[in-house]
């Protein structure tokens, strides 16, 4: 972070606060990594569901009911954690909350049957919901570390190395999945153990996040008004905040592919193209790794040129993947589309959030990022469950359903165009915050 000075972190920050800040994405991305993309998620259909036609629609199924609850609450808890100056509290009981809920899944092995299944998708509703709330409360200390001319860095910095923990889970896991292979043991064995090695990194690594970073808001004036009268009023007065509401929509849709690619990659390689599970692995591996080269160099080129135009790059190159992944039929061919998605990941998952503290007023950082998980996890449920339902209607053919999440990143693109990003900041710095100007944003 040798790049940091004036321009890019507010005053007062310091560099170790942004590594602490940075080290929770570090913290959770194993969790992304290992439970929802590269083991669980494919031993749910293949081991605790046994391959069912309907698998794959549970497996998504249940990661949207843990979408739903995010929708529901987590804008509420925004606006209550700002209201109250309390983000890295309520940071800390949701991780505490999420490393339990993944130390938990070992034990969907121990059962058969319906019971499994069960068991399988009420702790990852669990699990999920948790690592939502995180997500969503660790960008909202963005914008109090990072000024809006930095956001793009900063925030590249931290999902750069959000890759490097996802990778670091990742490589422990599979070195202990290849130990247990060698031996003749069965995915029922090692599956338990990779979760308890996902919940201690994540554990470990957050408590140096808590450990550095501060909770610099300050509970604010009680208002009359509930944290839901807050929240509709926040929508009511969605004109003076229209590029945010243009970012959002755009969001939805994007996302929405984004999270077909997060959720079902390791399925769609072990079901389709013919990957084992070890094969598997170590694609996610290289995805992640082509994803954290991604989020970094994207993040100097978003300021560069301006968020607009660089998140509407990367959702090209995400058209490009989806086209590549529903043609090829080789594992050869599925690499180059693997490789091109994790560079096109670590870039569009870096512009949202940094767009999202551009575009968010002081006052109410954890209200709008809120507000962003929303239509995060609304985009969560449109896109893989949408997937799950073309492929159980198409008989299981999941190159169609691929190809049509082409549509998903086509319609971020239009819904991109409308965006005034220096338009949309001020009006945040003008929504009545009390916080201090920061630099203006580029109007790209």
């Amino acid at each position: 972070m040798s790049s940091s000075s004036p321009a890019v972190l507010r005053p007062g920050v310091r560099k170790r606060e942004v590594f602490g800040w940075a080290m929770y994405d570090f913290a959770n991305s194993g969790y992304t990594t290992v439970v929802i993309t590269a083991v669980f998620a494919a031993y749910f259909v293949g081991g605790v569901a046994r391959s069912a036609p309907w698998a794959t629609f549970a497996w998504t199924l249940a990661l949207s009911l843990s979408y739903g609850l995010v929708m529901l609450t987590m804008p509420v808890i925004g606006a209550w954690a700002d209201r109250h100056g309390a983000k890295k509290r309520v940071l800390m009981a949701t991780t505490a909350a999420c490393v339990l809920g993944t130390a938990a899944l070992a034990l969907t092995p121990q059962l058969s049957g319906a019971a499994a299944v069960a068991l399988a998708m009420a702790l990852v509703v669990l699990s999920n919901t948790f690592y939502s709330y995180g997500e969503s409360l660790t960008g909202a200390f963005l914008p109090e570390l990072a000024t809006a001319e930095g956001m793009g860095k900063v925030s590249g910095w931290g999902w750069a190395l959000g890759y490097v923990g996802g990778m670091l889970t990742l490589g422990a896991c599979l070195a202990y999945v290849l130990w247990a292979q060698g031996r003749g043991l069965a995915a029922a064995h090692f599956v338990p153990v990779t979760m308890l090695i996902t919940a201690a990194v994540y554990a470990l690594a957050a408590c140096v996040t808590f450990g550095l970073l501060p909770e610099r808001a300050r509970p604010q004036a009680q208002a009359p008004e509930s944290s839901w009268q807050q929240l509709r009023r926040t929508f009511g007065r969605a004109r003076e905040h229209r590029d945010f509401m243009w970012l959002l929509a755009c969001t939805v849709c994007y996302q929405g592919g984004v999270a077909v690619a997060i959720t079902l990659a390791a399925i769609y390689a072990e079901q389709v193209i013919g990957f084992v599970p070890s094969e598997t692995m170590v694609l996610i591996f290289v995805l992640n790794l082509a994803a954290a080269g991604g989020a970094f160099a994207f993040g100097y080129l978003q300021d560069a040129l301006g968020h607009r135009p660089a998140l509407a790059g990367s959702l090209l190159v995400w058209v490009a993947v989806c086209v590549i992944a529903a043609l090829v039929t080789t594992k050869e061919g599925f690499w180059w589309a693997a490789g091109l998605a994790g560079l096109a990941m670590g870039a569009s998952q870096s512009a949202g959030r940094a767009m999202t503290g551009v575009l968010a007023p002081p006052a109410q950082l954890a209200e709008f990022f809120g507000l962003w998980t929303f239509a995060t996890r609304l985009a969560s449920i449109i896109g893989p469950l949408s997937y799950g339902a073309i492929t159980w209607m198409t008989g299981g053919n999941q190159r169609i359903a691929i190809l049509c999440t082409t549509v998903l990143f086509i319609a971020g693109l239009l819904l991109l165009l409308p965006l005034n990003m220096a338009r949309g900041r001020q009006a945040a710095l003008q929504a009545g915050s009390g916080g201090p100007p920061g630099p203006g944003a580029s109007e790209r």
